[in-house]
């Protein structure tokens, strides 16, 4: 069992908020951000890997005055209890988020989603088409590939792909830097993202997170990808907004043209200069979108 992590007084002041706590459906502690009015009406945000709720913190900031903001951090990731024994599977995660959602008692939600919070985002919101407002898509995908940077190829091979990403830090470290292109992360936002990832039991999220790419057929999470993608067309009529960074090493303009097939009446904004952190990289022009697009 890895102790929670106690917030210093520096990361305080970049991501001034209570977190609370909730049980998951396996019975380990989630942790997530609850700002904003108190309504049944929320905008959700979902992070990927290797990042957590920390990558929300200024949209937060910028929607909470208006909007109720609710941004978990995934079993294993930012400030959630990190159990060595969790099944962290695609199915898992999208499971944990519908029993959350499911506590606060929604009657609404509008999602953002980034990286692997595309997939889990994508595979809860079809279950509840009620409960589905508009949709945020910032660099991240929730259908079939069989392509991947190989960087990320070699943190997912057996034996020295646990070594790299548990033992060096060799996927969250990088990835500060790698993600970015516009601009380069301060000290303490460096920090910031690091920090729940800082001995080898911490870290077990960001690899499991980098096994359970379905890249082949016989994957366990294959077929939940697949029927998340089968699912996609459900969800047409809803309003959506895709921002997207055009030096994304990973989600690159593949996928973006794949959600433009899929969605192709979303408004799609493409930053030829910003990275896979594109809310971080271009947070500016970002948050003034994501607001607009939400009151619109």
């Amino acid at each position: 069992m890895v102790t929670p992590l106690q917030i210093p007084d520096w990361l305080a002041r970049l991501y001034p908020f209570a977190s609370k706590s909730f049980l998951t459906p396996r019975g380990a502690r989630m942790s997530f951000i609850d700002e904003g009015p108190r309504s049944d009406e929320a905008v959700l945000m979902l992070h990927g890997n290797p990042t957590w709720s920390f990558y929300y913190r200024n949209l937060i900031r910028e929607l909470a005055p208006t909007w109720r903001c609710i941004a978990p951090d995934h079993v294993g990731m930012g400030l959630s209890e990190k159990p060595q024994d969790y099944d962290y599977t695609l199915a898992t995660r999208i499971a944990d988020i519908e029993a959350l959602v499911a506590s606060l008692g929604l009657k609404r939600v509008h999602l953002v989603v980034h990286d692997w919070g595309g997939a889990i985002g994508f595979g809860w919101a079809p279950r509840h088409p009620d409960l589905i407002g508009k949709i945020v898509i910032l660099n991240t995908a929730a259908f079939v590939s069989d392509w991947i940077p190989a960087r990320i190829a070699l943190c997912r091979a057996p034996l020295i792909g646990e070594w790299l990403v548990r033992g060096l830090n060799g996927f969250a470290w990088p990835a500060t830097w790698m993600a970015m292109h516009r601009r380069v992360l301060t000290s303490d936002e460096q920090r910031g993202y690091l920090l729940p990832y800082d001995g080898w039991a911490s870290r077990i999220a960001v690899h499991r997170f980098v096994q359970d790419i379905p890249l082949e057929a016989g994957h366990a999470s294959h077929a939940t990808l697949a029927r998340i993608e089968a699912a996609l067309p459900t969800l047409v009529d809803r309003k959506k907004l895709i921002v997207w960074g055009g030096r994304d090493f990973c989600f690159n303009d593949q996928f973006l043209a794949r959600w433009q097939t899929i969605y192709p009446d979303a408004e799609t904004v493409r930053l030829g200069d910003a990275g896979h952190y594109v809310l971080e990289d271009a947070g500016a022009e970002v948050r003034p979108l994501i607001g607009r697009f939400l009151r619109s």
